[in-house]
C-alpha cells in the first residue's frame, strides 16, 4: 500500500473531484460520514457521553459532519468549536450551518475558561486539527489538548492527532493530541510508523472514504510504502513438481565465535527453514560438533580455533550471510577485510559485520550492489551517525542506501526497508521479537531467500512480513515475554500458511505450481 504526503493527498483530493465530477464539500460528508458509520458499528446506540472538538478548517468540518450525524442517529453529543482564529474554510462554514439547522447550536470555545467538563468515561472526538498543519500551535488550543489529554478518556482523533505533523518532526514544545485511535482517510501517514509518535498514535485505521484509487495507481512520485499481506503474496514463488535441492541455492552462513556459537545455528536454520536448497555455516572449531549435533541438515566448514581468521570457505555458495556473532577481534577484522576484497557473491550483513564496516567505511565500497544490511538502530547510528529525529533517521536511510547502491533492513516496531530513496514499512509483529537472536534468525530469512533467486530487494520485503508474522501468530500460544528466538523458527511455516488463508472465512487459497508465472514475478517491488 502506497503512504502519501500531506501535499500528495491534495493532490489526490483535486483528481478526485476533477475525475468523479463532485464537489469538496462531498468529499467532506464522505469523510464524516464514514466515520460516523465507524463509530455507530462499534457504539450501536450507546448512551455514552460524546464530546466532539471540531476546528474552524476542512478536519474541523469533518467533525461537524460527524456531529450532526451522530445527533441524528440519537447519541447523546455534543459539540465544541475551538475558535483559535478569525479565519473559517468554505467546509467548515457549510458544516457549521447544516448542524444549526439539524437542531444542534455547537458551543464556541473561545478560551481556557470555557473547556467543557468531562470524564474518563466520556468518549472524545478529535477534530481541531487535521494535516494542513505546519507549525506548532499556539494559545488556548494548546491549553485544550493537554486538558484533554489529562482526562484520559477514549480518544478518536479524525485523520491525525492535532497537533502532529505529517511529513515532519515536532519540536519538545508542540502540544499533541495522545489519541487512542486514529481514523486516517485513505492512506496512512508516515507519522503514524516513527517511534517517536507512539505517545500519539495508540492504534489507527486507513479508512475508505471514495478517493481516486486509480489517481494514486498512477502517482509515480510515491516513495514510501506499507508492506501488508496482499502485497508479499505477489512475491511468493511456488515450487516446481520437478525441482530439487539444486533449484532452490546454496546458502553459506558466516558466523559465530567462542560463546557466540548460538548465533551461527539461528541463522543457519533461518536459512534451511525458510527452504534454502543446502545451507552450510562455516565457523571456528570450537562450534563444530555443537552444529553438526544441533542441526544435522546444515553442513560444515571451520576457520581457526575460537575465532574467524581466514575466511576461506571451500564450498561454492548462491549467496553469503555474514556478521552474527563474529565478535570484532583484529584477527576477525583482517580476515574480513580480506574476504571483502575478493568476494563478489550476494551478501546479507548483521551484527559484528556491521560494526566492523562502521569502524572502517571504506569498506563500504566493497560491498556488492544490492546487498542487504539489516541494522537494529544503534548499530546504523554507528554506520551514519546520531540523527535529530524519526524524519532526519529516514533522510540518513535513503542517503546511505543510495551512495553504497545497497539494501538497508532497519529493524524495529515497524521495520523499514531502504531501496535507494524508496522506504517499505513493515506491518507485521509486536515486541515479542524484542529478544536476543531474532535478528540472527532474519539474517538466516533473507539469505535462505536471496538462496532461492528472490531478488535482494524481495527477499527483504517478503522476510521482514514472515519473521515478523511469527510473533503475531505465536501470542495465540504464549505472551511476549516468553517468545524467543527459536520460536520464530518454530511459527515460520504458520507464518508462510497464512499468506494463503483466507482471514474472514480461515480457508486455504491455495496456488498451482505454475501460478503465479515467471513474468509476473519480474518486476521489481512496486506497490508493497
Amino acid at each position: 500500500m502506497k503512504i502519501l504526503t500531506a501535499q500528495q493527498i491534495y493532490q489526490l483530493d483535486k483528481a478526485t473531484i476533477e475525475n468523479q465530477g463532485v464537489t469538496s464539500l462531498d468529499l467532506m460528508e464522505r469523510a464524516g460520514t464514514t466515520c460516523f458509520e465507524w463509530i455507530h458499528s462499534k457504539l450501536q446506540g450507546n448512551p455514552v457521553k460524546i464530546l466532539v472538538f471540531c476546528g474552524i478548517g476542512n478536519n474541523g468540518g469533518d467533525g461537524l459532519v460527524i456531529a450532526r450525524h451522530l445527533h441524528q442517529y440519537g447519541y447523546n453529543v455534543e459539540c465544541y468549536v475551538v475558535n483559535f482564529n478569525k479565519k473559517r474554510t468554505e467546509g467548515f462554514l457549510h458544516n457549521y450551518d447544516k448542524l444549526k439547522d439539524a437542531g444542534v447550536w455547537p458551543t464556541i470555545i473561545n478560551s481556557e475558561n470555557e473547556f467543557p467538563k468531562f470524564t474518563a468515561d466520556d468518549i472524545v472526538i478529535d477534530a481541531v486539527l487535521g494535516i494542513g498543519l505546519s507549525r506548532k500551535i499556539k494559545g488556548f488550543t494548546v491549553d485544550l489538548i493537554k486538558y484533554i489529554n489529562g482526562v484520559k478518556a477514549y480518544t478518536l482523533a479524525i485523520d491525525i492527532p492535532s497537533g502532529l505533523f505529517a511529513d515532519r518532526s515536532f519540536s519538545k514544545e508542540c502540544a499533541i493530541l495522545e489519541a487512542s485511535h486514529t481514523l486516517t482517510f485513505q492512506r496512512p501517514k508516515i507519522a503514524f510508523f516513527l517511534p517517536e509518535n507512539e505517545p500519539f498514535i495508540y492504534t489507527w485505521e486507513a479508512i475508505n472514504i471514495g478517493l481516486d484509487e486509480q489517481h494514486i495507481y498512477k502517482m509515480d512520485t510515491i516513495k514510501h510504502f506499507m508492506t501488508q499481506k496482499e502485497d508479499v503474496l505477489q512475491l511468493y514463488r511456488p515450487r516446481t513438481k520437478f525441482s530439487h535441492k539444486g533449484s532452490y541455492g546454496h546458502s553459506l552462513i558466516i558466523a559465530g565465535s567462542f560463546g557466540k556459537i548460538g548465533a551461527a545455528i539461528l541463522a543457519s536454520q533461518g536459512a534451511l527453514k525458510v527452504g534454502s536448497g543446502k545451507v552450510t555455516a562455516y565457523l571456528p572449531k570450537c562450534g563444530y560438533q555443537i552444529m553438526q549435533i544441533s542441526t544435522p541438515e546444515v553442513m560444515v566448514e571451520v576457520d581457526a580455533e575460537n575465532e574467524l581468521e581466514f575466511f576461506n570457505y571451500k564450498s561454492n555458495p548462491t549467496v553469503i550471510g555474514i556478521g552474527c556473532g563474529i565478535g570484532t577481534s583484529e584477527k576477525t577484522k583482517k580476515g574480513f577485510e580480506k574476504f571483502l576484497l575478493a568476494n563478489k557473491l550476494p551478501l546479507v550483513l548483521d551484527a559484528d559485520a556491521l560494526n566492523i564496516l562502521s569502524e572502517n567505511k571504506e569498506l563500504l565500497k566493497l560491498l556488492p550492489e544490492n546487498s542487504v544490511l539489516t541494522p537494529h538502530p544503534t548499530e546504523f547510528e554507528r554506520l551514519v551517525g546520531k540523527w535529530k529525529n524519526d524524519h532526519e533517521k529516514l533522510k540518513r536511510l535513503k542517503e546511505f542506501s543510495s551512495k553504497y547502491k545497497i539494501i538497508v533492513v532497519l529493524k524495529g516496531a515497524n521495520t523499514v526497508i531502504a531501496n535507494g530513496d524508496e522506504l517499505f514499512f513493515n506491518t507485521t509483529g509486536n515486541p515479542a521479537l524484542a529478544t536476543a537472536g531474532t535478528g540472527d534468525v532474519l539474517l538466516g530469512i533473507i539469505t535462505g531467500l536471496i538462496a532461492q533467486n528472490y531478488e535482494p530487494l524481495k527477499a527483504s520485503v517478503l522476510g521482514v512480513y514472515l519473521h515478523g508474522k511469527t510473533a503475531t501468530i505465536a501470542m495465540n500460544d504464549m505472551s511476549v515475554e516468553t517468545f524467543i528466538a527459536s520460536s520464530v523458527l518454530d511459527y515460520l511455516d504458520d507464518a508462510y500458511l497464512s499468506l494463503f488463508v483466507d482471514e474472514t472465512s480461515k480457508t486455504v487459497q491455495k496456488k498451482s505450481p505454475s501460478q503465479p508465472s515467471e513474468e509476473d514475478l519480474e518486476d521489481e517491488v512496486q506497490d508493497v
